[in-house]
């Protein structure tokens, strides 16, 4: 299982979205890096789920349940999409800010490549962030 940091402006796709929704195509990815790592996503990994713009915090966490296809928002087969359902909400949000300043989270691609929408996150920093939350799989 891998993990694997999304973002989205909650104005557009928030947290409470995917919730109602219960299971949503994770698309309008326009970043060949993000989508390269869309390609590399399997059923079962986890997401953590990152509202940016305003609040800039990971909020909740979500999985995938399903590997990468064709954008159905775009007519060119070069973007792709994964499926995915939330897992649960986060106990307490963390903040960019709280991410910023732990020195173990330095080298976290959202801090080294912050206008990625999808990015990889080591199993050590998964952990710590979830440690920050206070929340337990």
């Amino acid at each position: 299982m891998a993990f694997w940091l999304i973002k989205s402006d909650p104005e557009a796709y928030s947290w409470d979205d995917l919730i109602k929704e219960k299971i949503a195509s994770w698309d309008g990815v326009r970043n060949y890096q993000a989508r390269n790592y869309l390609a590399q996503m399997k059923k079962g990994d986890l997401l953590l789920f990152y509202h940016s713009q305003k609040t800039t915090e990971i909020v909740g966490l979500a999985t995938v349940t399903k590997e990468s296809f064709p954008d159905p928002t775009q007519n060119d087969p070069r973007w792709l999409s994964v499926e995915i359902k939330p897992v649960k909400k986060l106990k307490s949000a963390v903040t960019l800010n709280d991410i910023k300043n732990d020195k173990a989270l330095e080298n976290i691609a959202l801090l080294k490549q912050s206008r990625l929408s999808v990015s990889p996150v080591t199993d050590r920093e998964f952990k710590i962030i979830l440690e920050k939350s206070g929340t337990q799989l």
